[in-house]
């Protein structure tokens, strides 16, 4: 029913389910993981029109809510499942079917708001169910969706270019890009010309702001285990946002290797 991408856990820039989670919990996160993977193939698979990937979305859904039998929906039926034993909220998933359903028919962002109204819905019911699976206090909420925020848009800005490229989407306000006088088109450049390295840095700025205000998260969390996983996602987004003022995400994907995270997150946990 879906196509997949061979994209993987290990391949996230950002840890899921490392070995900091408990390990009876761990499955209930790549269950989690592997519902949002594959809704977001749904919403990125350029072979289905928007028609067929909301009809696709819409069954994902129902059965998220409901539970199903379809071999084609396991993924959603494990999660109702894994919800419904910890008595999580369902709104866990569905906000992430909305968030995909939005990426069938719209490519454009009019103002930073919108983005981040996005971000609240593509990624902020990720920090949400990991606190929740975790028993910490909803109070931490509005933390967990600023550094969820902020990992969406420092992913934005990982893959402007293929974004633009593959699925003629754009994660950049465009009030900046006016009033740089600059349309979409100059994604294609073979790098960012001044006038949009302004527009990434006032997305940089905005990202700074949303980690300054998730840095309290890890060290109010009960759970020990979640706050280091929590306080390695912190240095890491830290990091990758000094990379991205000082690299052109056009002309390079602005990454970590593989050494280069083990250091930051090793460096994330001496904070503990």
């Amino acid at each position: 029913m879906t196509t997949t991408s061979k994209k993987g856990a290990g391949d996230e820039n950002f840890p899921v389910g490392s070995i900091l989670i408990p390990k009876s919990l761990r499955p209930h996160v790549m269950c989690y993981y592997n519902f949002a993977r594959e809704i977001d193939d749904i919403a990125d698979n350029p072979a289905l029109t928007a028609k067929e990937k909301l009809g696709r979305l819409a069954k994902f859904k129902e059965a998220l809510s409901h539970g199903s039998d379809d071999p084609n929906l396991n993924s959603a039926e494990k999660l109702h499942r894994a919800l419904s034993e910890k008595n999580i909220s369902f709104e866990r998933g569905l906000d992430l079917i909305s968030a995909f359903e939005q990426d069938a028919v719209q490519s454009r962002y009019e103002d930073w708001a919108a983005l981040i109204d996005y971000c609240q819905r593509s990624a902020a019911p990720v920090g949400r169910f990991l606190l929740d699976l975790h028993g910490e206090d909803p109070a931490l909420y509005p933390a967990s969706d600023a550094l969820c925020h902020a990992l969406q848009i420092i992913n934005h800005l990982q893959d402007v270019l293929a974004d633009k490229q593959d699925m003629d989407r754009v994660y950049i306000p465009q009030d900046w890009l006016n009033q740089e006088g600059l349309d979409v088109d100059v994604i294609k450049a073979p790098a960012a010309s001044p006038a949009l390295r302004r527009v990434f840095n006032k997305m940089l700025d905005g990202t700074s702001v949303l980690l300054d205000r998730s840095r309290s998260l890890a060290p109010a969390m009960k759970n020990r285990h979640l706050s280091a996983e929590t306080r390695v996602i912190q240095a890491l987004a830290e990091t990758l946002t000094k990379r991205l003022y000082k690299q052109d995400p056009i002309a390079v994907r602005v990454e970590l290797s593989k050494p280069a995270m083990l250091m930051v997150s090793l460096k994330g946990l001496m904070r503990l």
